[in-house]
């Protein structure tokens, strides 16, 4: 079976070619054939094995959603209108198009929001009647005071694994920046020379090039891994002690490796994450003591509630994928 899955795909953003990879894979360990709408198809479909098409070319773009039987709208953070109102119109709008061709159309392991009201009744129309799966708690409130049914899920990248043989080293932190949180960065560079003076290798990882490789250098770790390779992000996670995020999927990563990590909540979606792994978090002007505090003694979340995340995104597949 053909499924087209639908999201922020082929763009250079780690942490959505981290969701890209984990879905692909799962689909095809199920005996399904993924169709991934990229910006970028005929790198997306290298990478991954498998097949694409063109996300914001209308011809290419609908004859993939004509020729799939199932279209998932997800992961990541596609159903909000802080970033602008044009990109929840696209995202609901690939979601009326596959409606319209009687596609079994099912919103896949989202967070949703923020919402204007506008962009709330928006929602609430395009979505009522679909299932409809989130992968936090935030995002089932949000959708419930919209009167829309939704179930609680997880993020696919929770279910990706570090290479084998990789060695953890506990006195080394990854700090994981975001080019727009200036406030964050600014603070985070006083972290990271606490860690360093307390015998602490610092690692700052740049989810996003284009978007985060100046904040990355700002920090003066010592060094700076610069990538769009969602397995080479999670393998650096993986050999540390540590991980401080801005980035969402830093510490999705962090949690999928078995890292201990604190969150930088520069969106709800990033709260509402890690309220769900009972992790540490901070506001976008972060105490620099409390955070290197947290990285010394490598602060834990609840790794039972990781668990129980990594078990209902796995298990969300078949919910999706089951008539």
């Amino acid at each position: 079976m053909r499924v087209a899955v639908s999201g922020y795909y082929g763009f250079g953003n780690t942490g959505d070619e981290a969701i890209a990879l984990a879905i692909t894979r799962e689909l095809k360990k199920l005996g399904h054939t993924p169709l991934l709408l990229s910006n970028t198809p005929a790198e997306s479909a290298a990478l991954y094995g498998c097949e694409s098409a063109a996300r914001m070319k209308p011809g290419a773009l609908l004859w993939g959603l004509l020729r799939s039987r199932v279209v998932l709208s997800g992961g990541g953070g596609l159903l909000q209108d802080k970033t602008s109102s044009r990109t929840l119109a696209y995202y609901l709008g690939v979601i009326r198009a596959a409606r319209t061709m009687g596609k079994r159309v099912v919103v896949f392991n989202q967070s949703v929001g923020p919402l204007s009201a506008a962009g709330g009744q928006q929602v609430a129309g395009a979505l009522r009647g679909l299932r409809v799966i989130v992968r936090d708690h935030g995002s089932l409130d949000t959708l419930n005071a919209l009167n829309v049914r939704a179930e609680i899920g997880g993020d696919p990248a929770l279910l990706l694994e570090p290479t084998p043989g990789l060695t953890q080293d506990a006195h080394r932190v990854v700090i994981a920046p975001r080019g727009d949180v200036t406030d964050a960065t600014d603070r985070l560079r006083d972290v990271t020379r606490r860690l360093q003076a307390s015998g602490r290798r610092v690692t700052a990882l740049s989810f996003m090039p284009d978007h985060d490789d100046v904040a990355a250098h700002a920090l003066r770790a010592d060094e700076v891994i610069s990538t769009r390779d969602p397995q080479l992000a999670l393998d650096t996670i993986a050999q540390s002690g540590h991980v401080i995020g801005v980035r969402l999927h830093a510490i999705i990563l962090a949690a999928a490796a078995g890292v201990s990590f604190s969150a930088v909540a520069y969106d709800p979606k990033v709260q509402g994450f890690a309220d769900d792994a009972g992790a540490p978090t901070h506001s976008t002007e972060p105490d620099p003591a409390a955070l290197t505090e947290e990285a010394l003694r490598r602060a834990a979340p609840d790794w039972s509630a990781i668990e129980d995340m990594k078990l209902r995104a796995s298990e969300s597949f078949a919910r999706a994928l089951r008539w």
